[in-house]
């Protein structure tokens, strides 16, 4: 959808239509989470700014060369193809539509390439990271309560059976795995802090005046912990959510994991569709259990901060089959 081609490859030994690997491109984008959530002293001193003592601004100058020699590499690519379909060119995917923009003279503002280059890598971090987080966050909890696995289960068993997957339609059905979906994002929000919004005129917040202008970052991490909210707030109780209408989309300010209004995640509905498809389908298709020297509560759900939120310690697991032998 964004670049419109596999741009990596899988090995060093294989960079044939590409200039860098998955594991590699991988490793870029985990430094790039990494470095836009840390603290860094200059930001907050800025006298101090030059010394940079914690090193972090010599490692983003390191990644932004790194990002723009592939960005270059993968912009090249689709500009030569534009110009050699001359007229009959159509647009394939997002990189091909903002370079048709960034030729548009009409525009209000002009979409230079730096623009470009800013938003495909937006789109590739908002696209590889968010998803596969709630679902490893997910079954950091599950593991840790192996009874929600099984309620699971049955749900997937009554609902869809044993001789077919999960697929979309059958999302509706699944209220269980919804409560577990929305639980998770309550108590690991991918991003802890909403984007910055702004005050358009002056207002009071609880007793705190906040003028006009000012920028406003809201903390979902803490709202969802907040015992004012949630019974038990620090528990994963995925039934918390079955006897309630709360929904994901910004509506109910008790769980915002997309944020709410026109800076609402854009990608939230693609989003939400991978998660429920990956979940289910990985609960349903497969036994979950710890490796023989591990109990349920050694899991270790402690989270690694950046700019989105990870697992501190990752987990093993071993996976059986449980649907037939014809289905995989």
């Amino acid at each position: 959808m964004v670049l419109g081609n596999k741009y990596f490859s899988e090995s060093k030994c294989d960079l044939e239509g590409s200039i860098i690997t998955l594991d590699e491109l991988q490793e870029l984008l985990d430094q790039w989470f990494l470095l836009n959530g840390v603290i860094n002293i200059g930001d907050w001193i800025p006298w101090l700014s030059f010394l940079d003592m914690q090193g972090y601004v010599k490692q983003m100058k390191d990644l932004y060369k790194k990002f723009d020699r592939f960005h270059e590499y993968v912009l090249d690519d689709h500009k030569a193809k534009m110009v050699s379909s001359g007229e009959d060119f159509v647009p394939k995917d997002m990189v091909d539509v903002l370079l048709q923009f960034a030729e548009d003279p009409n525009l209000e503002v002009q979409l230079t390439r730096d623009c470009v280059k800013g938003l495909m890598q937006d789109l590739l971090a908002g696209g590889t990271d968010t998803s596969p987080t709630i679902v490893e966050w997910t079954f950091h909890e599950i593991m840790k309560n192996p009874h929600i696995i099984e309620k699971a289960a049955e749900e997937l068993d009554r609902v869809i059976g044993r001789e077919r997957w999960v697929e979309e339609n059958d999302f509706s059905k699944l209220p269980y795995i919804e409560a577990i979906i929305k639980e998770t994002l309550r108590l690991h929000p991918v991003g802890p802090l909403l984007v910055p919004h702004f005050a358009t005129e002056d207002c009071n917040v609880s007793g705190y005046n906040v003028s006009k202008g000012t920028t406003v970052i809201i903390n979902v991490w803490s709202i969802g912990r907040n015992h004012k909210y949630w019974d038990a707030p620090e528990e994963y109780l995925p039934e918390r959510f079955l006897d309630k209408k709360i929904d994901m989309l910004g509506q109910n300010f008790a769980l915002l994991p997309f944020g709410s209004g026109r800076r609402r995640c854009p990608g939230y509905n693609l989003g939400l569709k991978i998660v429920r498809s990956t979940l289910a389908n990985l609960l349903h298709g497969f036994n979950w259990k710890l490796p023989k020297n591990m109990k349920p509560e050694d899991v270790c759900v402690e989270e690694h901060y950046g700019l989105t939120t990870h697992p501190k310690v990752p987990l093993e697991m071993i996976i059986e089959p449980r649907l037939p032998i014809h289905l995989y």
